[in-house]
């Protein structure tokens, strides 16, 4: 078998080095000219790093990622709203990571051409076009680059890894029209910063309509880590405005974002600092799009972004990637057909996304900060006068059960 892959993405990669282990040959097509480390910082959870992990990248991981210990959601004032350990310090064996996009992006991308060869990685190649019959599926992929001859590729599966704006997923479903957006404007940037507390905490700030992010995404050297920052916003009525036009990374002057980030106070940093020091600041919509009725189409399906884009809550964007390529590989591996594989691994993960976007709508585990400040849009003499811990954890851990990396579900709960 010989598997197709468009998108040289964390999930794309991931795909491909499943498939490598599993005995299946993948090229992968990406339209930039190269893969760059580019983006900020991510969360990835602990039932995705143990994938990882199984792909013997963990060491990897270690060297330009760092271990989260705690999660902090306090409102905007800074008043503590819930407080957990994360990963290992949870009770996983695995643990969560932090960590820059464009450097995880590329512990995949050097494993893949150590692994699958040098030509494992087609650049500069756009996916164009497709036809299926019963032997496999010819590919087209135009020179996105220079504008040069296309390429034709010839596969048993295409699997459209290729992003929110995913032309395979444009093929099936010419008339969706753009993403979805809530009328949430990000801004996003990262800067060497000194080491806070422990090096190891992030903390969420605020509810949908106006929330900080904050995290460490590197080791401390010389004292200093490189610290990422997301302010995020409602500007406008989603429901009746586009996302703006050239908004999917754009870099923005520090006035778009100051007025903005001076609305968040976090106990013992320098957050109008951290955004000033920051070089370059980009945009970004909180965009999603609505879950389809199906993925798989014979031979061709969707992963990743293409499949589920979500709101950036809950730190499960790339996590549900990788999901996603370790059932489908395992589906390839099992199925009697390449079309039965394609449709176990639709029937699996479609359910189980379209929900994790429904409730990354509604905030995700971090609505429970837009709960208490419903409650109380002020500030508080103490959490338990606005809401219960029962109240409080029934939000936080009911949405760990239903993505999937609550301790108990992961399977690796120390002993």
């Amino acid at each position: 078998m010989k598997v197709l892959i468009a998108g040289a993405g964390i999930g794309g990669l991931t795909t491909a080095l499943m498939l490598h282990k599993r005995g299946i040959k993948s090229r992968l097509f990406e339209r930039a000219k190269e893969v760059r480390e580019l983006g900020v910082g991510i969360n990835t959870l602990p039932h995705a790093i143990r994938e990882l992990a199984e792909l013997d990248l963990l060491d990897r991981l270690d060297d330009v990622g760092v271990r989260t210990r705690e999660l902090r959601y306090i409102t905007k004032q800074g008043q503590a709203v819930w407080t957990e350990l994360r990963g290992t310090y949870a009770g996983h064996d695995i643990p969560q990571f932090s960590i820059h996009r464009g450097r995880l992006q590329k512990v995949l991308f050097d494993a893949v051409i150590e692994r699958l060869g040098p030509d494992a990685v087609a650049t500069g190649a756009e996916l164009a076009g497709f036809f299926q019959d019963e032997g496999g599926v010819t590919v087209q992929f135009c020179d996105s680059i220079e504008g040069g001859p296309s390429r034709v590729e010839r596969g048993e599966v295409l699997i459209c890894a290729d992003g929110i704006h995913s032309a395979g997923r444009k093929a099936f479903y010419p008339n969706e029209g753009p993403p979805s957006w809530n009328g949430v404007a990000m801004w996003r940037g990262a800067v060497e910063w000194p080491i806070w507390e422990d090096g190891q905490t992030m903390v969420i700030a605020g509810g949908m309509s106006g929330k900080l992010a904050l995290y460490p995404i590197s080791k401390p050297v010389d004292g200093k880590q490189l610290m990422n920052w997301v302010v995020a916003v409602r500007v406008a009525d989603g429901e009746k405005t586009s996302p703006p036009e050239n908004s999917w990374s754009k870099m923005v002057p520090l006035s778009t974002v100051l007025p903005h980030a001076r609305r968040f106070s976090v106990p013992g940093f320098d957050l109008e600092g951290l955004v000033r020091a920051t070089p370059a600041v980009f945009e970004y919509p909180m965009a999603d799009r609505d879950p389809l009725p199906r993925w798989t189409h014979g031979r061709i399906t969707l992963l990743g972004d293409a499949a589920h884009p979500m709101y950036p809550v809950g730190s499960n964007g790339a996590s549900q990637a990788i999901l996603d390529a370790r059932f489908l590989s395992d589906a390839l591996v099992s199925a009697p057909h390449p079309r039965e594989a394609l449709y176990r691994y639709d029937q699996e993960r479609r359910p189980k996304t379209a929900e994790i976007v429904r409730l990354n709508r509604k905030g995700g585990p971090e609505r429970v900060i837009d709960e208490v400040e419903k409650l109380c849009p002020t500030t508080f003499n103490k959490i338990e006068d606005v809401m219960s811990h029962a109240q409080l954890e029934a939000i936080v851990k009911g949405y760990a059960g239903t993505a999937g990396y609550s301790v108990d579900q992961t399977g690796l709960k120390r002993v």
